[in-house]
């Protein structure tokens, strides 16, 4: 199970991370600013970005059975701003705004490259079927060695650039052959279909729209990529130290919540609407259920998953996307001590 799904040139990283924070903060409770507590002086609130209208947390919002969870160590959801990219996620986590956010391995990375205040507790195994290369219908582009001379979007440091960087590795095609247009991905959509650049390096999120539409397809999925992009969990390392108890209770129901999900998406689907913006509906609803059921569920971080993080830090450092290699393991917890 994944958390709920979330144009920018290589100078706006900043003002993009700005202007998220800034969402994420402006609709945060004072009561969860200042000290963690919620409605009661001995509940704790654990604040967590809004997790929109499909998938294990919106469901869980709809029907209380998280704050139920939670209510067993005393805590409640306090949900603030909305998913979306995780260095904002990130930057709010270290400013004390926000205690729980999801994000890839990669944008992870990138992140801890800062002066991280968080730590990531659980994982997701990469996603083969729901990310990759995608390309238009009647592109001419049948293949990763295609994408020579062509244009790819990608977000910046995270899936995108590495699930490009990635292909062209493995398909040994140097890094320079390939011109990456960094977009934010909620801005992307357009540009693709407009034919201004020839394919887009992304994950289910946006990806299955696109698919569903019945106008592109992955010339390269994560199975063929080679992909280890996890989804992981991350929390503001104070409020872990503070509250171990309240995140193992939140790992056990993402966990048990999302091997349900695994078993009937359909049912975690356009969970406050089927109608409007939000709503997957038609092809693309197929196309998320299929994601889904073949996806994996949220786990403890093995050592394993471990050894595979280190490489994707290895090569981020490699490709020049960090300037050195990230300690990951530096920033994991380990689930099962904390007690």
């Amino acid at each position: 199970m994944k958390l709920p799904r979330s144009l920018r040139t290589a100078g706006a990283p900043a003002l993009l991370a700005l202007t998220a924070l800034v969402a994420l903060t402006a609709c945060g409770t004072s009561q969860a600013g200042s000290g963690g507590k919620g409605s009661g002086d001995s509940t704790v609130a654990v604040r967590i970005p809004d997790p929109g209208n499909s998938g294990v947390l919106a469901l869980g919002k709809k029907d209380g059975s998280l704050d139920k969870a939670l209510a067993k160590e005393g805590a409640e959801v306090k949900w603030t701003g909305s998913a979306g990219p995780f260095a904002p996620a990130a930057q709010a986590m270290n400013a004390d705004q926000l205690d729980v956010a999801t994000g890839s391995i990669t944008s992870g990375i990138t992140s801890l490259a800062q002066r991280p205040g968080f730590k990531f507790f659980t994982a997701v195994a990469p996603d083969a079927a729901g990310e990759g290369i995608l390309v238009r219908n009647g592109s001419g582009i049948g293949s990763v060695a295609d994408l020579v001379g062509r244009k790819v979007a990608v977000n910046q440091g995270g899936t995108g650039e590495y699930l490009l960087l990635k292909a062209l590795a493995k398909a040994g095609i140097p890094a320079d052959k390939v011109t990456r247009v960094y977009l934010r991905p909620d801005q992307t959509a357009a540009v693709f279909n407009a034919g201004k650049v020839d394919a887009w390096a992304v994950w289910a999120t946006y990806a299955v729209a696109e698919i569903g539409s019945g106008k592109a397809h992955f010339v390269a999925d994560g199975a063929a990529i080679g992909s280890d992009n996890y989804s992981l969990n991350a929390v503001r390392t104070d409020f872990a130290e503070q509250h171990p108890k309240v995140v193992k209770a939140l790992y056990q129901y993402l966990h048990e919540a999302g091997a349900k999900e695994k078993r009937n998406p359909a049912a975690y689907l356009n969970v406050f609407t089927d109608v409007g913006p939000t709503a997957v509906t038609g092809k693309a609803k197929a196309v998320q259920v299929e994601f889904t059921a073949k996806g994996g569920t949220v786990e403890p971080i093995g050592p394993e998953d471990t050894k595979r993080f280190k490489a994707v830090a290895a090569f981020y450092a490699e490709q020049k996307v960090t300037r050195a290699e990230v300690d990951v393991a530096a920033h994991l917890l380990d689930i099962g001590k904390l007690t």
